[in-house]
């Protein structure tokens, strides 16, 4: 029995796909629920588990855009699982020869057709204002193919396309191509302006430094930053609801809970998974939701509904090595908070310069709907609150908000 393997929906709103890597060798030996490619949607990238067992045939090459609903590849269920646990690879195709042949061909001695450009390759050599004759061509005897057009590149007026100044080019992911057209729609769509200030963080280094290790010994999880953020973004979103608001339309939508996006970097790219009702969540909660998404994203595991319906967004440039930046707003949310390197800086202190850990922290919001004296507001609150965790985010009471 032959059966067809079509691309489930992994997400509402989404009607395409795209094959990222196949897993398998076509002609393998597959086993029910085993992991025979990764699909890319413009949200996440998933694994397609195998509907039963038997060889495989593919109906769709890495790369390809398929809609959902379509078939990507046949299981022949009657075959048998061969001793050795998967199938002989397909034969090699009948082109190799002729790909040999043509290689030797190329290599032959110059012809009429040398440095000839083909008639797309012309066009795109005209499109460039490159002179043919400047092109190296890779094609038969020389001649110029249409990829040859692509790469000519021109330098100091003339182009170049000689070993040792090759370009190489990849196909971007439909996560990635995606994202793109998400931060250039927050550009032109949003009236976007960034605040800054600086966050010593003396303070929370202390409380780290002092309870740490107890609370992962008890937890099984670190006390580290974003505990301490996420807290202090959930308390300066209580007293300025404005920045926990969106757009629709002409009225603006507030939500009187706080789910926040965590922009973290992934295998595919930049990925925004959501932690939920962050309001509701301890430290303990915070770092565990953290771990547990942050795992899920490296291991391209995270799925859509994870990643979608966040009210405010906090993005660590830091960790890269950041001193500032301007983030820019993950729509249809109307902020971001961008955190930094922390850094150790003269400071004012009574009167005296002290050397203490700094951190200049950014708030990119939508003037639209957030006033110069709110997002300033805000990011003081969340500023007072990183300085002073122990009273504004622990109630006084520092194992108790720990949980020891």
């Amino acid at each position: 029995m032959i059966l067809e393997m079509k691309v489930p929906s992994p997400g509402e709103s989404i009607t395409e796909v795209e094959i990222a890597t196949w897993l398998v060798e076509e002609g393998d030996y597959v086993e029910k629920d085993q992991a025979i490619a990764e699909v890319d949607s413009d949200k996440a990238t998933l694994e397609l588990p195998a509907e039963a067992s038997g060889t495989i045939t593919f109906k769709a090459e890495e790369g390809d855009a398929v809609e959902v609903g379509a078939v990507v590849c046949l299981i022949d269920t009657s075959a048998t699982k061969p001793e050795g646990g998967s199938a002989p690879k397909v034969e090699a195709k009948a082109e190799a020869p002729k790909q040999e042949t043509a290689k030797s061909e190329s290599s032959q001695t110059a012809t009429y057709a040398t440095g000839t450009a083909s008639p797309a390759a012309k066009k795109i050599l005209a499109e460039k204002g490159l002179d043919a004759t400047s092109i190296k061509g890779t094609g038969k005897d020389g001649r110029i193919t249409k990829e040859d057009a692509i790469q000519g590149v021109p330098s100091m007026g003339k182009a170049v396309n000689v070993e040792g100044r090759g370009t190489s080019r990849s196909k971007m992911s439909m996560l990635r191509r995606k994202v793109a057209e998400r931060l250039v729609e927050a550009k032109n769509t949003t009236a976007m302006l960034t605040t800054f200030n600086e966050v010593d963080m003396s303070p929370i280094f202390e409380l780290r430094k002092q309870y740490k290790e107890d609370f992962k010994a008890k937890h099984g999880v670190g006390l580290g930053f974003m505990s301490f953020f996420s807290l202090a973004v959930v308390r300066a979103l209580k007293m300025y609801p404005a920045v926990n608001s969106m757009i629709d339309g002409k009225e603006m939508l507030s939500y009187d809970f706080v789910d926040i996006s965590i922009a973290v970097s992934g295998p595919k790219g930049l990925m925004v998974p959501v932690i939920r009702n962050a309001e509701k969540l301890t430290f303990r909660g915070v770092e565990a939701e953290v771990k547990r998404l942050a795992i899920r994203a490296r291991d391209g595991q995270i799925t859509v509904d994870e990643m979608t319906g966040g009210t405010f967004t906090i993005s660590n440039g830091g960790v890269f090595g950041s001193m500032l930046s301007t983030p820019i707003i993950n729509p249809p949310q109307s902020g971001i908070l961008g955190m930094h390197n922390i850094v150790e800086r003269p400071v004012a202190i009574n009167g005296k310069v002290e050397i203490r850990p700094i951190m200049y922290v950014a708030l990119s919001y939508d003037h639209r709907i957030i006033d110069g004296k709110e997002s300033v507001g805000f990011l003081v609150a969340v500023k007072e609150a990183l300085e002073n965790p122990a009273e504004l985010l622990m109630d006084n009471d520092i194992k108790k908000a720990l949980e020891m």
